[in-house]
């Protein structure tokens, strides 16, 4: 007999309510409603759209509704980045601002002139990116700030309108760069240095914890059973597809020839011979590991530290991702030339190899339009041909892409002292298999591609470990690797790889 779950995933371009079913030991997953995600911009704002993000969700689960059958339980994940002001009465106090909104410059200027950048990363172990939830706060009003009675990360916000309690799950309260992962706790210093308290923070809470019912006015709009758990599952959703990772159990790295001192954070039977990427509008690449790294090198790397199921570890980065693709793919349908992105990889395919690379990492890429023009700009700077057709641009990032994912892949090495061995790539972007050829030469690993869910996966088996159907995460990936098969991509031209990743390495 199958059991039903509802996993919400809102991702940067679009939302979507999947409903997954586990039968046999086996999950499938069909996609019952896709809303877009479409920011607000005004007078240079940006800022999100939660009544249309709210509406799209409720539609999915009418939907749903419709089915007849019957559901255990829903939960929500999304972006990290971005928090939601909550006033007295728990209403959101409008605007919500967008990672992308240029206040965030502000808010670092102001956030340092108290707390100086290594004293941040000791406190967090998170990547300093000034889109970071941290700066966004530094940039409010005293106001606004006064007027918050809870402060939460925005995927919670929507369980909370679900089940109508609010709290924050320790996979999004940790990217937040405001909670410390060595005490659990929200970090004192840097609320004291926002003028915040902690009460102004719902209490942060495991994966897999129990909300509640589903609220009886929700059940009431959307035909669904009020007996519905609202679970939260990692509430990440760069949390949820590592969780979805579909990774053998007894996968893991010998650690003969690694000095003692180098995985003195790990366990043997803990230390991990894959490494994964999430691989969408943002790349997230990186190890899974039981404890933080907060050495100095990390924060030079600037490597993140944030919290899986079970208390492990994302050691990772954040890479600027196919946003590139879609930025640049937005400008010129704006000009006429409206290209889909089978068409535009296709271009690229037929593309001069190596004709230019830009740095992924330059801070120029994060801020929204112009895409084409600030790729040419680089180009130009670095005395390379600069792209002159979609086909050259979507080859020159894809390309770059690649061999960031590798300067990644050997940072995270490093900062873990082990050998990967094997790369997954999931989510949307694994979809992409020109992309996944490339970064296999790349690094020179056999890249396993898949599943493109990952995301909605791992919402739904943490839902079900929650409720007792599945026994543990390493029995959920076990069901991952009998449901879904990936593609298997493996490295070639070697020489043309590392010639190329000579060049990239003197880019500014």
């Amino acid at each position: 007999m199958a059991t039903h779950y509802i996993g919400i995933d809102l991702g940067a371009e679009s939302g979507r309510v999947m409903l997954g079913s586990l039968v046999d030991g086996r999950l499938t997953l069909e996609e019952v409603h896709r809303f877009a995600n479409l920011p607000l911009r005004n007078a240079g704002s940006w800022h999100w759209d939660l009544p249309a993000l709210w509406s799209g969700i409720q539609e999915g689960l009418r939907q749903v509704a419709r089915r007849h059958v019957p559901i255990a339980s829903v939960s929500v994940d999304s972006w990290g980045l971005d928090c939601v002001l909550l006033d007295a009465r728990g209403e959101v106090i409008a605007p919500v601002f967008h990672y992308r909104d240029p206040r965030t410059e502000r808010g670092v200027k102001t956030l340092f002139a108290k707390v100086p950048w290594p004293q941040v990363f000791a406190e967090t172990g998170i990547q300093f990116m000034p889109i970071n939830h941290l700066y966004h706060l530094a940039a409010e009003t005293p106001e606004r700030l006064a007027r918050a009675a809870q402060i939460v990360p925005l995927g919670d916000v929507f369980n909370y309108f679900l089940s109508g309690v609010a709290c924050a799950e320790v996979s999004l309260a940790s990217t937040t760069q405001l909670y410390n992962p060595r005490t659990r706790t929200w970090s004192k210093p840097l609320l004291d240095a926002l003028g915040l308290v902690p009460t102004q923070f719902p209490p942060v809470v495991e994966p897999g914890t129990k909300l509640g019912r589903l609220k009886p006015e929700v059940a009431g709009e959307t035909g669904l059973s009020a007996d519905l758990q609202v679970i939260a599952t990692c509430t990440h959703d760069t949390g949820a597809a590592v969780a979805g990772v579909p990774v053998a159990a007894d996968v893991r790295r010998r650690t003969s020839g690694v000095a003692a001192g180098e995985v003195r954070f790990l366990t043997a039977a803990a230390t991990p011979n894959w490494a994964y990427l999430s691989s969408g509008t943002w790349s997230l690449l990186g190890l899974e590991l039981t404890a933080p790294i907060l050495a100095d090198r990390c924060r030079e790397l600037n490597f993140t530290n944030e919290i899986g199921f079970g208390n492990t570890v994302r050691l990772l980065k954040n890479i600027v991702g196919l946003w590139l693709v879609q930025e640049c793919r937005r400008e010129w349908a704006r000009a006429g030339q409206d290209l889909d992105y089978a068409a535009l990889t296709q271009l690229a395919a037929e593309a001069e190899p190596f004709r230019s690379l830009i740095n992924p990492a330059d801070p120029r890429y994060l801020a929204p339009d112009a895409m084409p023009e600030r790729i040419a700009a680089a180009c130009r700077a670095s005395g390379q041909p600069v792209p002159e057709t979609p086909g050259q641009f979507v080859r020159c990032v894809l390309e770059s892409l690649a061999l960031e994912y590798r300067r990644t892949l050997r940072q995270a090495e490093e900062l873990a002292g082990l050998r990967v061995e094997q790369l997954h790539i999931v989510g949307g972007g694994s979809k992409n298999a020109l992309l996944n050829q490339f970064t296999a030469n790349a690094v020179g690993l056999p890249v396993l591609a898949g599943p493109t869910e990952a995301t909605a996966i791992g919402n739904i088996l943490v839902q079900a470990i929650a409720l007792g159907h599945l026994p543990s995460l390493a029995a959920g990936r076990e069901v991952v690797g009998k449901s879904f098969d990936p593609a298997r991509f493996e490295p070639r031209d070697h020489s043309q790889w590392d010639a190329a990743w000579e060049r990239f390495g003197s880019l500014p």
